[in-house]
């Protein structure tokens, strides 16, 4: 029996099916099909332990979030241990800016590159940057990205911007990435959407209100079955804000983490 077959066979179980009629009811029939192509379409996916990968998914449908690769919303990331193969849940930058538009705190979010020279000033006070964008888009893509720069506006008139500089993004992916470490994964496919991703959490984690799926979303986020496993000695802080008091307290991901090691 091959490992797609041991997957597919694992999540189509009486026992696992009706798990998953409870938790997503009229959900279930789609959320099984999305799950047998996604695994379908990943030789690698298959390889992983069934659990694993049912777990990664469930994640994402509990915020209700596709796990459409080519959408970019979630992904179910191929995971290689000393133990064997398991599947990661990673978020996409897509899926914050879905997630944080649901809340009803967002009036307006977006994360965009900067190209060399369209920095114009900064007030390290306020935590504002003032840009000078390229107007020609031919011209500005000739120009090599600096950095990503992250904003959102609450509808209460609150505003906070996050850049971070190509080598900060770099820096940050080798602290908490094994698959940047070793040159493969989202990091590898498409660096792009994983530098946008990376400044646009920090900025919500750190400075947005956070709802009860935003605020699984940031503590999920590269874990394996709610483990973080990219980094055994480090854990990202996460910052809930309260969205009425303004008052904040930083919790930490779980760092009981088994020794990984990303596939590429």
């Amino acid at each position: 029996m091959s490992n797609n077959n041991q997957v597919q066979l694992y999540v189509r179980n009486e026992g696992v099916q009706k798990r998953i009629s409870e938790l997503l009811d009229k959900r279930a029939p789609q959320f099984t099909t999305s799950l047998v192509t996604a695994v379908n379409e990943n030789a690698k996916l298959a390889e992983c332990e069934p659990q694993s990968v049912l777990n990664a998914a469930l994640t994402a449908a509990s915020m209700d979030l596709p796990i459409n690769q080519n959408l970019g919303f979630a992904y179910l990331i191929p995971y290689n241990t000393k133990s064997g193969n398991v599947c990661q849940f990673q978020m996409g930058y897509k899926g914050f800016i879905q997630l944080a538009q649901r809340s009803g705190y967002y009036k307006t979010i977006n994360v965009t590159d900067i190209r060399k020279g369209e920095i114009k000033s900064r007030d390290r006070i306020k935590g504002t940057i003032e840009f000078d964008f390229i107007e020609d888009d031919k011209k500005r893509d000739k120009e090599p990205i600096v950095g990503y720069v992250a904003y959102f506006e609450l509808l209460n008139g609150f505003e906070k911007m996050l850049y971070m500089s190509a080598e900060q993004i770099e820096q940050h992916a080798k602290r908490f990435s094994k698959s940047y470490k070793y040159g493969g994964g989202l990091w590898k496919d498409d660096f792009d959407s994983m530098a946008s991703k990376t400044v646009l959490k920090q900025l919500i984690s750190k400075f947005g209100p956070l709802n009860t799926q935003l605020q699984e979303a940031v503590i999920k986020d590269q874990t394996v079955d709610g483990e973080y496993v990219d980094n055994p000695a480090y854990s990202e802080p996460v910052v809930v804000e309260n969205a009425e008091m303004g008052s904040s307290e930083e919790s930490f991901t779980d760092t009981n983490i088994i020794e990984a090691e990303e596939s590429a």
